[in-house]
């Protein structure tokens, strides 16, 4: 039962509401409205705000448009060096999608193309997200959704993207890997498989360092192995080897992306002769 302050301090936000319904949490991760009111209002724009590192929208029968601003929920400098990732569903469609900044628009996603759910990342630095509706005869079949993820800019917001160039990791950057990627494993390579988009490659692990969510299956209690998948981009080239790799990547939206993967020999001797240098970024336990 509402309590007569609680109701004082929700009542503004429901008159603000112009759209149908609206759905707000504590943690403003999430957003889901209609606009089967606002469609007298076609020329009106809803502001929405997202302050989470990941969460999802969904906006049933699209008119007119809305600004989704997605901000972290602290104020850092860090926070200025981020990027936002996005995955539109499957079923995603009746608007595009554009960044704005200042007024100034940048076409992210075009309607038809939302349903190939493929990832857009863009750094934070770039502006809003526009979200405006494509006119059409029947809206009950509209409904555009995606997920969002704020990740580490650090790399670049390329470096995120499932088009992601293929370049090989300095040295530089294999060692900074080991320290801050969402998971570092020891492993080999028992599969690779071409699918229409990116290759899978399925790999065994010996020694898993970290993962930050459980991408990689533990075999049993007794079983020191655990197993996975890893995507890699289409143009990378993936293919089978021998012998055993260090892993390091980015999790986005549940899915393993690789990034740095030398060979573990190698790798022993880059982080021993950095250890002699006093180099490191961090401690590895090679033994």
């Amino acid at each position: 039962m509402l309590t007569p302050m609680l109701a004082s301090l929700l009542l503004p936000l429901l008159l603000l509401c112009r759209i149908s319904f609206c759905q707000y949490s504590s943690d403003q991760c999430s957003w889901k409205g209609s606009g089967l009111t606002h469609e007298g209002h076609a020329r009106d724009v809803e502001q929405v705000y997202l302050r989470c590192s990941q969460g999802s929208l969904e906006w049933l029968y699209p008119t007119g448009a809305i600004i989704v601003n997605l901000r972290p929920n602290t104020v850092s400098l860090a926070a200025a060096r981020l990027s936002v990732c996005i995955k539109p569903s499957a079923h995603s469609s009746g608007t595009n999608i554009y960044l704005d900044r200042n007024g100034k628009l940048r076409l992210l996603l075009r309607d038809e193309d939302q349903a190939q759910g493929k990832v857009q990342c863009f750094s934070i630095q770039e502006g809003a997200v526009f979200i405006e509706a494509v006119p059409h005869m029947d809206i009950s079949r509209r409904i555009t959704a995606f997920q969002y993820e704020l990740v580490n800019d650090r790399l670049g917001p390329l470096a995120h993207s499932q088009g992601a160039p293929c370049q090989p990791c300095s040295d530089t950057e294999m060692l900074l890997a080991v320290c801050t990627n969402d998971f570092v494993a020891r492993g080999s390579i028992k599969k690779v498989e071409q699918e229409e988009e990116h290759s899978s490659v399925t790999v065994e692990i010996s020694r898993l360092y970290r993962q930050k969510t459980q991408v990689f299956v533990s075999g049993g209690v007794r079983v020191r192995r655990w197993t996975g998948h890893i995507k890699m981009p289409l143009q990378c080239g993936a293919r089978f080897g021998e012998g055993e790799f260090l892993f390091t990547g980015t999790v986005r939206f549940g899915e393993a992306w690789m990034r740095c993967a030398p060979r573990y020999k190698d790798f022993l001797q880059l982080y021993h002769e950095a250890q002699d240098r006093g180099t490191n970024p961090c401690h590895v336990d090679t033994y």
